[in-house]
């Protein structure tokens, strides 16, 4: 990213300096342009030898002579951030931003800055601002929207993630990851009759997508259909990624459907091994529940609830069990 600032930067310098070469009337009314223009080839200079404190000096006095100019704002951050003065080279990159609106630089290097800081919201901000501005530069290219799709998914905004995704498809109808994404939203958002159409697409596109056998084997064992299917689904899954937690919860939970407690509480217990994850624990304990060892069904249950605090059904649960 540095790199291209410097490509960047330079380029502007030529395009001046050709400018200036060949209307020497404009250059010789304009002193404050050329002067800046100066002050900012000295500070390329400097930084291109690592003299950090003395390109700073020269990139804030072409900056005072020339406020307006995003680049030289841009360069004057990357300055900042080799010296280690991040909270400078914010305050120049929000400056470029502002400067250049359809800019794609500053968010991005925004973006990584918060994100050093572990400031979540403030960096998926940015990168979808990097991401959307891309986009405009870019219209045709997937990569683009896949990207800023995840950044949706992050910041749980699904009907801009939905969006995207259905304009990837709309660029490209055959890519399978997008369906397996938009029936992941649609799930989500309790609409499983289109999550179950776009994961058969999914699979109808990639015959040996993974994630997709196990996500619609695992719809169908929830709504308690199509267990055959749903048992033939996950096994494929699971001999593609045979230490898998995920895909053994779903086979121990396809038990669990099937009255197969036993079966059912080994791969549940496998699945807790190679996954830390509330619902697994939270699904082991029922399979407990059900064959009647109480105290097992609730230390799972406590599992469950020391992974996801939020997980509410695993609180009822217990506390049913305490009465």
């Amino acid at each position: 990213m540095i790199c291209n600032l410097y490509k960047y930067g330079r380029r502007l310098f030529f395009c001046l300096f050709f400018v200036l070469s060949i209307n020497t009337k404009a250059a010789a009314l304009d002193k404050k342009a050329s002067s800046a223009l100066s002050h900012y080839i000295m500070a390329v200079m400097y930084e291109s030898l690592n003299q950090i404190d003395k390109s700073i000096e020269e990139y804030r006095k072409a900056v005072k002579l020339d406020y307006k100019n995003s680049v030289i704002h841009l360069n004057l951050a990357s300055s900042y951030i080799k010296n280690k003065e991040l909270e400078k080279a914010i305050n120049e990159l929000k400056l470029t931003a502002e400067l250049e609106p359809e800019a794609v630089e500053p968010h991005a290097i925004l973006a990584l800055l918060y994100s050093s800081q572990n400031k979540v919201q403030e960096s998926n901000q940015e990168y979808e601002m990097a991401l959307k501005n891309a986009s405009k530069l870019q219209p045709e290219n997937i990569d683009i929207y896949k990207s800023l799709a995840v950044v949706y998914l992050k910041q749980q905004k699904l009907k801009e993630a939905q969006d995207t995704y259905k304009l990837i498809l709309d660029l490209s109808p055959s890519d399978a990851q997008a369906h397996f994404y938009l029936a992941s939203i649609y799930e989500e958002s309790k609409d499983r009759v289109r999550a179950e159409e776009e994961l058969k697409k999914a699979i109808e596109l990639k015959p040996d997508y993974q994630e997709a056998l196990n996500y619609l084997g695992y719809l169908y064992v929830e709504e308690n259909k199509n267990l055959d299917q749903a048992e033939t689904m996950i096994r494929k899954a699971s001999e593609i990624e045979p230490d898998n937690g995920a895909y053994i919860d779903s086979l121990g939970w396809l038990y669990f459907k099937q009255g197969k407690f036993q079966e059912a509480i080994k791969e549940l217990e496998r699945a807790s091994i190679l996954l830390k994850d509330p619902v697994i624990f939270d699904h082991l304990g029922d399979v407990y529940f059900k064959i009647g060892d109480m105290e097992k069904a609730k230390i799972s249950w406590q599992n469950s609830l020391d992974l996801d605090s939020k997980q509410g059904k695993a609180k009822e649960k217990i506390d049913k069990l305490n009465k």
